[in-house]
C-alpha cells in the first residue's frame, strides 16, 4: 500500500528535475521558505511538511483544487505501490493533452511515441532530445523515480506524473520493470479518458 502524502511527496520530487517543471516549483519553495530538501528527502511521518507539500502541488498543478493538471480528479484515491513489467508498462497512456496525443500519433501510447521519436518526428517542432537522453541514462543503468500512474482499474491506466521518463523506457525497449505508485477510483474515469 502507499498513501497520498506518498504520492504528493513522488510526484514533486519527479517534477523538480524535470526542465519544464522544476524552476517554477522552486520558486515555490523558496516562497514557502523550504528547502530542496522537504522534497529530496521527504518525512511522510512529519505531518506539517505534508501539509507543506500539497499546498505546493495545489500552488504549481491545481491539486484538490479542481484545476490545471488535477481538474476532475477525484478525492478520494487508493495508493499502491508496484512494479510494472514491460509489457504493462507499455499499456499505460499519456494523458490526454495536445502534445502527448500529437508525439504518439493519437494512440497515447508510449511505443508508438518512441517509434515516431525514432523516426525523426517531432510534436509541434518540440526536440525530443530530453527523451533520447532519457533512454541513453536508462542504458547506463540510471534508474529513475517512481512513476504515477492512476486509472479505474489497475489494467487501464494511465499516466499522471512521468511522460518523459515512460518514453525514455519506451525508446529503451522497456529494458527493466517500472516502479511505480498506482492510484485507483471509481470516478478516475472522468480524469484519464
Amino acid at each position: 500500500m502507499s498513501s497520498e502524502d506518498e504520492m504528493v511527496a513522488c510526484f514533486l520530487g519527479g517534477e523538480l528535475s524535470s526542465r519544464r517543471f522544476g524552476q517554477r516549483l522552486r520558486s515555490h519553495l523558496a516562497a514557502a521558505g523550504r528547502t530542496e530538501q522537504l522534497l529530496t528527502r521527504p518525512d511522510l511521518s512529519d505531518a506539517g511538511a505534508n501539509l507543506t507539500r500539497r499546498a505546493l502541488l495545489a500552488a504549481t498543478r491545481g491539486y484538490g483544487e479542481n484545476r490545471d493538471l488535477f481538474e476532475n480528479f477525484p478525492p478520494h484515491v487508493t495508493w499502491t505501490r508496484a512494479l510494472l513489467t514491460a509489457r504493462e508498462a507499455a499499456g499505460v497512456r499519456y494523458l490526454a493533452s495536445s502534445y502527448w496525443v500529437e508525439l504518439s500519433g493519437g494512440s497515447r501510447r508510449p511505443h508508438d511515441a518512441a517509434a515516431r521519436i525514432t523516426a525523426g518526428l517531432r510534436a509541434y517542432d518540440v526536440p525530443n532530445e530530453p527523451f533520447v537522453e532519457a533512454a541513453r541514462a536508462l542504458d547506463r543503468g540510471e534508474r529513475f523515480p517512481p512513476f504515477i500512474l492512476v486509472g479505474e482499474r489497475q489494467d487501464d491506466l494511465v499516466c499522471l506524473e512521468g511522460h518523459l521518463r515512460l518514453t525514455a523506457h519506451a525508446l529503451a525497449g522497456f529494458p527493466t520493470g517500472i516502479e511505480c505508485l498506482i492510484g485507483t477510483a471509481p470516478a478516475m474515469g472522468r480524469w484519464a479518458q
